[in-house]
């Protein structure tokens, strides 16, 4: 991302948050009317979602729709993460190196913490998906070509490209040892050049899922407490978006969690 200082941060503040980044994989399949993005994300502040996306100069209106800028455009498909090809097993597949810890930036969620952007080599491509069984918590996304790793409070995410990015993290020393525990379990998996046999998924209960929601009780998902929503989600007889507080930037990694873990239900 080129730019100002001040012009990086409008874009990264208007990224941050998951609503605007769902608007923003929207536009780029096709121009959307406000009525169209709104009844997809929800209508509860679109308006200032989308004055942050076009302050950001990511969005632009168009004929009674919205688009993406030339800007936005660009920035999107350096964000694309290229499918990788299919493979059936790890034969061929060579041993992993932690080759870089590219940035270490504030954690959304707890500015206590950091988000690690790390590299491993070689990149994987479709082996990746191959890797899912390692992990009680792991769940290997199509869309985006990568493994989603939980391993308690850090949420790891191996692209099949070789990108890494770890969130929640507390130091890069513990950053490099969740990286290196991760390149050794892998690595085992690779000398022994087969495919891992399916284990059996940790359960998910709904006090786990509770830990990650805002816990203010504020009732705007019509139920009286977090802790009776969390057992609503668990049970299915609702959905996440009902909590709009989520979509808050301050929560981005508490969504990327509880989604995670609604996954192993």
């Amino acid at each position: 991302m080129t730019g100002s200082p001040a012009e990086v941060k409008l874009v990264s503040n208007a990224m941050a948050n998951i609503t605007r980044r769902k608007i923003m994989a929207m536009l780029v399949e096709r121009n959307r009317t406000k009525e169209e993005i709104g009844g997809s994300v929800g209508q509860s502040m679109l308006d200032y979602h989308l004055q942050m996306l076009q302050q950001a100069g990511l969005v632009q209106s168009k004929d009674d729709s919205l688009t993406l800028t030339d800007f936005g455009k660009n920035f999107m498909e350096t964000k694309a993460e290229k499918p990788a090809e299919v493979k059936r097993d790890l034969s061929g597949t060579k041993p992993l190196q932690v080759v870089e810890i590219r940035q270490l930036l504030p954690c959304i969620a707890d500015s206590t913490k950091f988000r690690i952007i790390a590299r491993l080599e070689p990149a994987l491509g479709g082996a990746l998906k191959l890797l899912e069984p390692l992990f009680p918590r792991a769940r290997y996304s199509e869309k985006i070509g990568a493994l989603i790793i939980q391993k308690g409070n850090i949420l790891i995410t191996i692209y099949s490209t070789g990108n890494v990015t770890l969130t929640m993290i507390r130091s890069e020393a513990e950053a490099k040892e969740t990286l290196e525990d991760l390149k050794e379990t892998i690595n085992r998996a690779i000398v022994k050049g087969i495919t891992p046999v399916p284990r059996e998924k940790v359960k998910v209960d709904h006090a786990e899922i509770y830990e990650y929601l805002p816990k203010s009780n504020c009732q705007l998902c019509s139920e009286q407490s977090c802790y009776a929503f969390a057992i609503k989600l668990v049970g299915r007889e609702t959905t996440l978006d009902r909590c709009t507080p989520l979509l808050e930037g301050k929560y981005l990694t508490n969504l990327e969690h509880i989604r995670t873990l609604l996954e192993y239900l």
